[in-house]
């Protein structure tokens, strides 16, 4: 059995191998951020579509939820909304400090924190926004934890990285591994996000079938690429409802019903 302090030193190690490496520049472009305020519902590209559960977030306190290096930090503080971001990692927290300053936003607030015991009051935040961090963490703790933080009609986005196939699964093993993947993270199913918010209600959509992924790992195609391979998978998901078993990456949004 692998302990939670085991588990959090290796993300803080991998983190700190992480943040060494970045190479982003600390400006996040006027575009980027114009097209994070207000995507359509029918993008085909899942981080867009994370952005668009959002909705109105005016005057509405967001956590960032294991924030990284704070690129969708600064998009989510120029929608309006107070910011409250956490990250495991003191190297990648500094690299958002140090984004946000460049991007001018103030109302933000940064903790050094771990997703398993959060430094907040109980029902003191509207949304929560998480991009590609539960599948790190241990996720019955995580959801007792978003539940306690999250106030009655609160949301949670998430968007997550999903393998139900295990032929998918083989499969993937003969193609380049990302760079700094920890031993603990894995892809998520279905059925795992199911049990995660199985007390809220729901929606949910599944994005990147094979083409998307194979053409994520070659590193000779090209971003054009990329952007058809996208069209083609969201097509074909249309299409065929039943090729969503067989989806890369799930964005969902999670209702907090009760006072719980």
């Amino acid at each position: 059995m692998i302990s939670l302090e085991e588990r959090e030193r290796t993300e803080k190690i991998r983190s700190a191998l992480q943040a060494a490496q970045k190479v982003t520049p600390l400006v996040v472009p006027a575009e980027t951020i114009a097209l994070y305020r207000s995507p359509s519902e029918t993008t085909v590209f899942p981080l867009e579509y994370a952005f668009h559960l959002l909705g109105d977030v005016k005057g509405k306190t967001i956590l960032d939820y294991g924030c990284g290096d704070g690129v969708n930090t600064v998009a989510l503080a120029n929608r309006g909304a107070r910011v409250i971001a956490f990250d495991i990692s003191p190297q990648l927290l500094s690299l958002a400090k140090k984004r946000l300053s460049a991007n001018a936003c103030t109302d933000v607030e940064l903790l050094l924190s771990s997703a398993h015991a959060l430094p907040l009051e109980d029902k003191s935040i509207d949304i929560i926004f998480g991009n590609a961090i539960l599948h790190h963490l241990d996720l019955e703790i995580a959801s007792r934890e978003i539940r306690r933080v999250l106030k009655k009609n609160g949301k949670c986005v998430f968007k997550e990285p999903l393998r139900n196939s295990k032929l998918l699964a083989w499969v993937r093993q003969f193609f380049p591994m990302r760079a700094h993947v920890s031993p603990f993270e894995r892809p998520l199913t279905d059925q795992e996000i199911h049990d995660f918010a199985m007390l809220c209600t729901r929606r949910a959509r599944t994005f990147q079938l094979a083409l998307s992924r194979i053409a994520s790992v070659l590193p000779f195609w090209s971003a054009q690429a990329l952007q058809l391979c996208a069209y083609v998978d969201s097509y074909l998901l249309r299409r065929f409802p039943s090729l969503t078993y067989y989806g890369a990456i799930k964005v969902f949004e999670l209702i907090k019903e009760d006072d719980a």
